[in-house]
């Protein structure tokens, strides 16, 4: 940390937006310290816009938190630490770094270069390398940790020592490990699709349990902002919702029809997934849609990201306009207003014609609440020419 530095104190941190709160004294941020109340202490230099680093104190819920940022803005490193309440410790349970490999790579892009570390309570860690980003492949291994490496004694307001995140990765992760290194494995990107999601618009396809027909088509949504937006429009996610930028335009929305086999409930037909058709390129892979936040390399295996519903419904529509959308879906829906022959049946679901908005709701029913993730499949340049969700959850696409 640069000898000139000096800090400040602020009521409360975003990390992303690097905002803070009230602007606190030091007398006032020592009061809250005591009392257990959350506080930021922000590192600041001489003439640099963006803090070198912040650090997030709250007592009371046992939790700091720590980013380091680079003159960008963006952080280069977070930690995570927990206290231990009968001890008086600190645990520190989430290590992040990344190597932004130019001055034109954003903090979210998944291509970025970055190390992960999770450190558990009984002494182990989960080290993650991603030398090709989250669309790479990792290289993790799990270690044990020294007790001396594990926690952190809580310190008082004055005997912090430093920025919290500087070199933020300790000695014993080690450098970035050769692929065939003792104790190391390669684990597939967490990012990566089905090989074949198009396969179950395909007629005449046998996947286990069912037979693909006709694919069906369900109307359009008209995007005029450039990024279609992916949510359950009942559930209120508000900005969790999943975004992606398309170019602006009209695109047509397709439903997988399938004939299903099951032993206990006999045969029926029934739709197990929707796309929308954003481009005629053929998809040369396929990629899970990311939200604010997410992150793969806190996913397990069998987990993936996506948009919640507590409602079985999902929809596409355009994110800037997706408020008044909503709003004029619920008015829609009800029997005698001016607004419901704005309202279609399809085959997925319904459609709602925004008129004016230049922008409409396509909606579909999904295999049950829960959270369903967003396949992006993407042309051999990389462009983004479908969008697609599996409704049927229960139906294995990827045997």
């Amino acid at each position: 940390m640069p000898d000139t530095a000096y800090v400040t104190y602020e009521e409360s941190w975003h990390a992303g937006t690097r905002t803070g709160g009230r602007e606190l004294s030091a007398d006032e941020a020592r009061a809250r310290d005591a009392q257990g109340l959350p506080y930021a202490v922000v590192y600041r230099a001489p003439g640099r816009e963006v803090p070198l680093g912040v650090r997030m104190v709250a007592w009371r819920a046992g939790t700091v938190d720590a980013w380091a940022y680079d003159g960008q803005g963006r952080r280069s490193a977070e930690a995570e630490l927990r206290m231990r309440d009968d001890e008086g410790r600190l645990l520190v349970r989430r290590l992040l770094v990344r190597r932004f490999p130019d001055a034109r790579t954003a903090e979210s892009d998944p291509d970025c270069p970055r190390t992960a570390v999770e450190l558990s309570a009984d002494g182990t860690a989960r080290i993650s390398h991603q030398p090709g980003g989250m669309r790479g492949d990792s290289l993790e291994a799990e270690v044990a940790v020294a007790e001396a490496d594990l926690w952190a004694v809580r310190p008082g307001f004055d005997d912090w020592a430093g920025l919290p995140v500087a070199d933020a990765l300790p000695e014993w992760v080690g450098a970035l490990p050769g692929a065939e290194e003792a104790g190391w494995r390669r684990e597939p990107s967490r990012l990566r699709g089905p090989a074949d999601f198009d396969r179950v618009f395909r007629a005449g396809t046998e996947i286990p349990g069912l037979h693909v027909l006709d694919p069906m088509p369900c109307g359009s949504v008209r995007v005029p902002s450039g990024v279609l937006a992916v949510a359950c429009p009942d559930t209120g996610e508000g900005l969790s919702r999943i975004t992606v930028d398309v170019p602006p335009g009209t695109y047509p929305l397709e439903a997988a029809w399938v004939h299903v086999a099951e032993a206990h409930w006999g045969s029926y037909e029934d739709v197990a997934a929707v796309r929308l058709w954003i481009g005629d390129d053929p998809v040369a892979a396929w990629e899970m849609a990311l939200g604010p936040g997410d992150d793969t390399l806190r996913l397990r295996e069998g987990e993936a990201f996506g948009f919640g519903t507590d409602a079985a419904t999902g929809a596409f529509g355009d994110a800037e306009a997706w408020p008044e959308l909503c709003d004029l879906l619920e008015r829609a829906r009800r029997r005698g207003s001016p607004e419901h022959d704005r309202l279609s049946n399809s085959v997925a679901g319904m459609n709602l014609d925004g008129g004016g908005l230049g922008a409409d709701l396509a909606l579909f029913c999904t295999g049950g609440d829960g959270v369903y993730p967003v396949w992006l499949g993407r042309s051999a340049s990389g462009e983004v020419v479908r969008v697609a969700v599996q409704t049927a959850y229960e139906l294995d696409l990827e045997a």
